[in-house]
């Protein structure tokens, strides 16, 4: 039995504002497996703001330094794999043989992309009497769904780290597990506070609170077509990047 109640906010685990506890079940048994806590928006707000404060430091570090990061993450990833692929299983329902095998093997694999291409990438280049200049967007709100967690997560947090940003991660209430073990991950490998931060939630609470937020500068969500157009009309307001991935085929 898992009890993950508290969020990862600015580098440490903390209670939620407001105490609402939630079952998690396995799909394949329908028996509880643990719990978890539903934030609120003043829980986005205390992650927001450790964010926003994380951003002025770490859109600053140099590429050498994002680089050392990301190899420490990759090496923690290497220690935790039979735990994330447990966790993958239990709330998924999914056959071991396959968490053990695509799912944590495509976070790892993510991790390593993000190394090759931010080795090799240049974030400014002249062209002609023009210098183009790549900069880190800012804070990210990240929502991601249950089926392929870890790949979700890894496909937002990898290229956000990369380029110097920091981030919101709200992973789907139905399957979170592995998130808080990537955030154990991600505090052992040394990221420092503010730059990833975690909470949990379902999407009129948390994921609204996230789209909306006017200090968030852009917002990356994979999930249902219903859900990416409410999202898409909340962050009108505040004229925030909206990137996502919709469809709606796993049912």
């Amino acid at each position: 039995m898992r009890d993950c109640t508290q969020f990862y906010i600015d580098g440490q685990w903390v209670d939620p504002v407001e105490e609402n506890t939630v079952a998690v079940e396995n799909p394949a048994t329908e028996q509880t497996i643990g719990h978890i806590s539903f934030g609120t928006a003043a829980d986005v707000d205390k992650a927001v703001v450790a964010a926003r404060r994380a951003f002025e430091g770490f859109s600053q570090t140099s590429k050498e330094e994002r680089l050392t990061l990301l190899r420490a993450i990759q090496a923690e990833i290497e220690t935790r794999k039979e735990e994330l692929a447990t966790a993958v299983s239990d709330e998924m329902g999914a056959p071991l043989s396959l968490a053990n095998g695509p799912h944590v093997g495509l976070l790892a694999g993510h991790c390593q992309k993000a190394i090759e291409v931010l080795e090799g990438f240049a974030f400014e280049r002249l062209d002609g009497p023009t210098l183009h200049v790549w900069e880190p967007v800012g804070v990210v709100g990240m929502i991601t769904p249950w089926n392929w967690p870890l790949n979700q997560i890894a496909c937002k947090v990898f290229p956000a780290l990369a380029t110097g940003n920091t981030m919101v991660l709200k992973p789907s209430e139905i399957a979170p597990f592995n998130a808080y073990i990537f955030a154990e991950i991600m505090h052992a490998a040394g990221v420092p506070a503010g730059v990833f931060n975690l909470l949990n939630g379902d999407g009129p609470g948390v994921g609204e609170a996230i789209s909306g937020h006017p200090d968030i500068d852009m917002v990356s969500f994979t999930g249902s077509t219903r859900a990416g157009i409410a999202i898409a009309k909340n962050a009108a307001d505040t004229v925030k990047r909206v990137a996502q991935e919709l469809g709606g085929k796993s049912p």
